[in-house]
Protein backbone atom coordinates (compact mmCIF):
# COMPACT_ATOMS: atom_id res chain seq x y z
CA UNK A 1 0.00 0.00 0.00
CA UNK A 2 1.24 3.49 -0.90
CA UNK A 3 1.52 5.47 2.34
CA UNK A 4 3.15 8.54 0.78
CA UNK A 5 1.87 11.83 2.23
CA UNK A 6 1.30 13.59 -1.08
CA UNK A 7 -0.11 16.76 0.50
CA UNK A 8 3.13 17.17 2.46
CA UNK A 9 5.13 16.42 -0.69
CA UNK A 10 3.23 19.13 -2.59
CA UNK A 11 3.95 21.66 0.13
CA UNK A 12 7.62 20.71 0.16
CA UNK A 13 7.76 21.02 -3.65
CA UNK A 14 6.39 24.55 -3.50
CA UNK A 15 8.53 25.62 -0.54
CA UNK A 16 11.83 24.11 -1.71
CA UNK A 17 11.55 24.15 -5.51
CA UNK A 18 9.02 26.71 -6.68
CA UNK A 19 9.31 29.64 -4.28
CA UNK A 20 13.16 29.66 -4.32
CA UNK A 21 12.97 29.92 -8.13
CA UNK A 22 11.46 33.43 -7.82
CA UNK A 23 7.92 32.30 -8.61
CA UNK A 24 5.86 34.59 -6.41
CA UNK A 25 2.49 34.87 -8.16
CA UNK A 26 0.02 33.45 -5.68
CA UNK A 27 -2.38 31.96 -8.28
CA UNK A 28 0.47 29.76 -9.58
CA UNK A 29 1.59 28.78 -6.10
CA UNK A 30 -2.02 28.08 -5.09
CA UNK A 31 -2.62 25.91 -8.14
CA UNK A 32 0.54 23.89 -7.50
CA UNK A 33 -0.49 23.37 -3.88
CA UNK A 34 -3.93 22.23 -4.95
CA UNK A 35 -3.38 20.06 -8.05
CA UNK A 36 -2.20 16.52 -7.19
CA UNK A 37 0.87 16.10 -9.42
CA UNK A 38 1.03 12.41 -8.49
CA UNK A 39 -2.20 11.84 -10.43
CA UNK A 40 -0.52 12.96 -13.66
CA UNK A 41 2.46 10.60 -13.77
CA UNK A 42 2.68 6.89 -14.62
CA UNK A 43 1.65 4.80 -11.57
CA UNK A 44 5.16 3.46 -11.03
CA UNK A 45 6.50 7.04 -10.68
CA UNK A 46 3.96 8.39 -8.20
CA UNK A 47 6.33 8.14 -5.24
CA UNK A 48 8.81 10.41 -7.06
CA UNK A 49 6.20 12.75 -8.56
CA UNK A 50 7.53 15.63 -6.46
CA UNK A 51 11.23 15.07 -7.08
CA UNK A 52 12.99 18.06 -8.57
CA UNK A 53 13.48 16.58 -12.04
CA UNK A 54 11.77 15.86 -15.34
CA UNK A 55 9.81 12.61 -15.16
CA UNK A 56 9.72 10.25 -18.17
CA UNK A 57 6.29 9.63 -19.68
CA UNK A 58 7.47 7.32 -22.47
CA UNK A 59 7.80 7.90 -26.21
CA UNK A 60 10.61 10.41 -25.57
CA UNK A 61 8.29 12.69 -23.60
CA UNK A 62 8.63 14.09 -20.08
CA UNK A 63 6.62 15.83 -17.41
CA UNK A 64 8.65 18.98 -16.90
CA UNK A 65 10.41 19.61 -13.60
CA UNK A 66 7.97 21.52 -11.38
CA UNK A 67 10.27 24.51 -11.01
CA UNK A 68 10.69 24.80 -14.79
CA UNK A 69 6.96 24.57 -15.40
CA UNK A 70 6.25 27.07 -12.62
CA UNK A 71 8.72 29.56 -14.10
CA UNK A 72 7.18 29.10 -17.55
CA UNK A 73 3.74 29.83 -16.12
CA UNK A 74 5.15 32.83 -14.26
CA UNK A 75 6.49 34.21 -17.56
CA UNK A 76 3.27 33.46 -19.44
CA UNK A 77 1.03 34.97 -16.73
CA UNK A 78 -2.25 33.33 -17.76
CA UNK A 79 -5.11 35.47 -16.45
CA UNK A 80 -8.67 34.66 -15.35
CA UNK A 81 -10.11 35.90 -18.66
CA UNK A 82 -7.62 34.09 -20.91
CA UNK A 83 -8.19 31.25 -23.35
CA UNK A 84 -5.02 29.14 -23.31
CA UNK A 85 -3.68 26.54 -25.74
CA UNK A 86 -1.71 23.83 -23.93
CA UNK A 87 0.50 21.89 -26.36
CA UNK A 88 1.56 18.30 -25.63
CA UNK A 89 0.52 18.15 -21.96
CA UNK A 90 1.19 14.41 -21.64
CA UNK A 91 -0.97 13.11 -18.80
CA UNK A 92 -2.43 16.57 -18.26
CA UNK A 93 -0.65 18.19 -15.29
CA UNK A 94 -0.06 21.51 -17.06
CA UNK A 95 -3.65 21.50 -18.29
CA UNK A 96 -4.91 21.06 -14.73
CA UNK A 97 -2.78 23.96 -13.50
CA UNK A 98 -3.94 26.18 -16.34
CA UNK A 99 -7.56 25.29 -15.60
CA UNK A 100 -7.04 26.95 -12.22
CA UNK A 101 -5.36 30.02 -13.73
CA UNK A 102 -7.30 30.79 -16.92
CA UNK A 103 -10.91 31.03 -18.10
CA UNK A 104 -10.54 27.92 -20.28
CA UNK A 105 -7.83 25.60 -21.58
CA UNK A 106 -7.66 23.72 -24.85
CA UNK A 107 -4.98 21.02 -24.83
CA UNK A 108 -3.64 19.11 -27.83
CA UNK A 109 -2.10 15.73 -27.06
CA UNK A 110 -0.86 13.51 -29.92
CA UNK A 111 -0.49 10.30 -27.87
CA UNK A 112 -3.80 8.45 -27.55
CA UNK A 113 -3.01 6.70 -24.24
CA UNK A 114 -1.75 9.89 -22.61
CA UNK A 115 -4.76 11.81 -23.91
CA UNK A 116 -7.17 9.24 -22.51
CA UNK A 117 -5.47 9.33 -19.11
CA UNK A 118 -5.48 13.14 -19.09
CA UNK A 119 -9.19 13.24 -19.93
CA UNK A 120 -10.06 10.82 -17.15
CA UNK A 121 -8.00 12.57 -14.47
CA UNK A 122 -9.20 16.05 -15.38
CA UNK A 123 -12.81 14.86 -15.28
CA UNK A 124 -12.25 13.09 -11.97
CA UNK A 125 -10.90 16.33 -10.48
CA UNK A 126 -13.89 18.29 -11.79
CA UNK A 127 -11.82 20.57 -14.03
CA UNK A 128 -14.63 21.32 -16.46
CA UNK A 129 -12.96 24.32 -18.14
CA UNK A 130 -10.26 22.09 -19.67
CA UNK A 131 -10.58 19.94 -22.78
CA UNK A 132 -8.02 17.66 -24.40
CA UNK A 133 -8.10 17.20 -28.17
CA UNK A 134 -6.43 14.57 -30.32
CA UNK A 135 -4.05 16.03 -32.84
CA UNK A 136 -0.50 16.76 -33.88
CA UNK A 137 1.32 19.05 -31.49
CA UNK A 138 2.64 21.26 -34.29
CA UNK A 139 -0.86 21.95 -35.66
CA UNK A 140 -2.48 23.17 -32.45
CA UNK A 141 -6.25 23.53 -32.28
CA UNK A 142 -7.24 26.30 -34.71
CA UNK A 143 -10.98 25.66 -34.49
CA UNK A 144 -11.06 26.75 -30.83
CA UNK A 145 -8.73 29.73 -31.19
CA UNK A 146 -7.41 32.32 -31.40
CA UNK A 147 -5.72 32.15 -28.01
CA UNK A 148 -4.52 34.69 -25.49
CA UNK A 149 -1.63 32.45 -24.44
CA UNK A 150 0.14 29.25 -25.52
CA UNK A 151 2.23 26.89 -23.38
CA UNK A 152 4.51 24.40 -25.14
CA UNK A 153 5.39 21.41 -22.93
CA UNK A 154 8.71 20.50 -24.47
CA UNK A 155 11.68 21.68 -26.44
CA UNK A 156 11.45 23.34 -29.83
CA UNK A 157 13.98 24.23 -32.50
CA UNK A 158 11.43 26.13 -34.61
CA UNK A 159 7.92 27.39 -33.95
CA UNK A 160 5.51 26.12 -36.62
CA UNK A 161 3.63 28.88 -38.44
CA UNK A 162 0.32 27.22 -37.53
CA UNK A 163 0.95 27.85 -33.82
CA UNK A 164 1.92 31.50 -34.26
CA UNK A 165 -1.20 32.06 -36.36
CA UNK A 166 -3.41 30.83 -33.51
CA UNK A 167 -2.26 33.62 -31.16
CA UNK A 168 -4.35 36.76 -30.80
CA UNK A 169 -2.62 40.10 -31.40
CA UNK A 170 -0.70 40.79 -28.20
CA UNK A 171 -0.93 37.10 -27.26
CA UNK A 172 1.93 35.34 -25.45
CA UNK A 173 3.68 32.04 -25.98
CA UNK A 174 6.27 30.34 -23.79
CA UNK A 175 8.51 27.51 -24.97
CA UNK A 176 11.95 26.00 -24.39
CA UNK A 177 14.11 26.85 -27.38
CA UNK A 178 16.78 24.20 -27.89
CA UNK A 179 20.13 24.62 -29.60
CA UNK A 180 22.04 21.37 -29.41
CA UNK A 181 22.20 20.24 -25.79
CA UNK A 182 21.61 23.75 -24.42
CA UNK A 183 18.29 25.51 -24.17
CA UNK A 184 16.50 28.63 -23.01
CA UNK A 185 12.94 29.27 -21.99
CA UNK A 186 11.71 32.15 -24.12
CA UNK A 187 8.59 34.27 -24.04
CA UNK A 188 7.15 35.45 -27.34
CA UNK A 189 4.62 38.26 -27.76
CA UNK A 190 2.67 38.61 -31.01
CA UNK A 191 3.07 42.05 -32.59
CA UNK A 192 2.12 43.45 -35.99
CA UNK A 193 5.63 42.57 -37.14
CA UNK A 194 5.46 38.98 -35.88
CA UNK A 195 6.63 37.36 -32.67
CA UNK A 196 8.98 39.32 -30.44
CA UNK A 197 11.02 36.94 -28.26
CA UNK A 198 12.93 37.44 -25.04
CA UNK A 199 14.93 34.94 -22.99
CA UNK A 200 13.54 34.23 -19.53
CA UNK A 201 15.83 31.53 -18.07
CA UNK A 202 17.99 28.55 -19.05
CA UNK A 203 16.19 25.20 -19.42
CA UNK A 204 16.26 22.06 -21.53
CA UNK A 205 13.62 19.59 -22.67
CA UNK A 206 13.23 16.85 -25.30
CA UNK A 207 12.24 18.33 -28.65
CA UNK A 208 8.61 17.73 -29.59
CA UNK A 209 7.73 16.08 -32.88
CA UNK A 210 6.99 18.71 -35.50
CA UNK A 211 9.17 21.32 -33.80
CA UNK A 212 12.51 20.20 -35.26
CA UNK A 213 14.56 22.18 -37.74
CA UNK A 214 14.56 20.62 -41.21
CA UNK A 215 17.67 18.47 -41.60
CA UNK A 216 19.82 19.04 -44.67
CA UNK A 217 21.35 16.07 -46.45
CA UNK A 218 25.13 15.70 -46.40
CA UNK A 219 26.68 13.91 -49.36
Amino acid sequence: MDRTDYAAARLAMVDTQVRPSDVTLYPIIGAMLEIPRERFVPPELRKVAYAGADLPLGAGRVLLDARVLAKMLDALKPGPDDLVLDIAPGLGYSTALLARLAAAVVAVEPDADMRRSADETLADLGLETAMVHAGAAHLGAPDDGPYDAVLVNGGIEILPAAIAQQLKPGGRIVAIMMGGTAGQCRLGVKTEAGLSWKTVFDATAPILSGYEKPRSFVF
